[in-house]
């Protein structure tokens, strides 16, 4: 690998922690890096995926004291979580590089809409502490959620908040730990996905 490609992705990897310890969105800059270094789009977004997963487990650590007292429904959508993933994951496979190059501009666009926002689709605090865990709308929504995390990732974090924020009770300290782990399930099952597909440029994600 070239010394200059080297270069941009570290600084677009520490570009991107410190974007995600902020506002969420460090997918777009390693994603971005690693086409700007000639990686094609798919093997680009799977590597991208690697190099976030750090961040979630990390959020999801800092609020693992919280996670426990509602480890029932942390379990029932990590489930729901996992298969979803597990779908989006292998729905990206099945595309060719021309074919998923076509939708990137749009999958681009709708992660920016979903990020500009973001403001309004903060959940509103709302009363209870455990959900009722049959809840099929929570589910299923969490399962399309996972799904697009699966297949792209950016913006995840934000369409999470937001649907968690319609199906979920808690205030947003609540949410927000149930999302970083949720985060964590998918993008693991997302990546071990990727690993067996052999498409993750490992040099570029380390």
């Amino acid at each position: 690998m070239p010394v200059l490609d080297a270069v941009l992705l570290f600084f677009a990897g520490f570009l991107s922690g410190a974007v995600n310890a902020i506002a969420g969105g460090g997918t777009f800059i390693t994603f971005g890096a690693m086409t700007l270094v000639g990686l094609p789009p798919i093997v680009a977004n799977a590597t991208s995926s690697v190099t976030q997963f750090p961040g979630y487990i990390t959020s999801t650590l800092a609020y693992w004291a919280d996670i426990k007292h509602f480890w029932r429904t942390a379990l029932l959508l990590g489930v729901i979580s996992a298969f979803g993933a597990l779908a989006g994951a292998l729905i990206l496979l099945a595309l060719d590089n021309p074919s998923f190059r076509v939708l990137v501009p749009w999958l681009l666009l709708a992660a920016t809409a979903l990020f500009a926002a973001g403001p309004w689709l903060k959940p509103a605090p709302k009363p209870g502490h455990e959900a009722a865990v049959g809840s099929l709308v929570g589910s299923l929504a969490q399962f399309a959620t996972a799904v697009y995390g699966g297949f792209f990732g950016a913006g995840m974090g934000v369409m999470m908040l937001a649907t968690l924020g319609l199906t979920q009770p808690g205030d947003y300290h609540r949410l927000n730990a149930l999302k970083n782990t949720l985060a964590v399930v998918i993008a693991a099952i997302a990546i071990l996905v990727f690993v067996s597909g052999g498409v993750i440029a490992w040099p570029q994600a380390i």
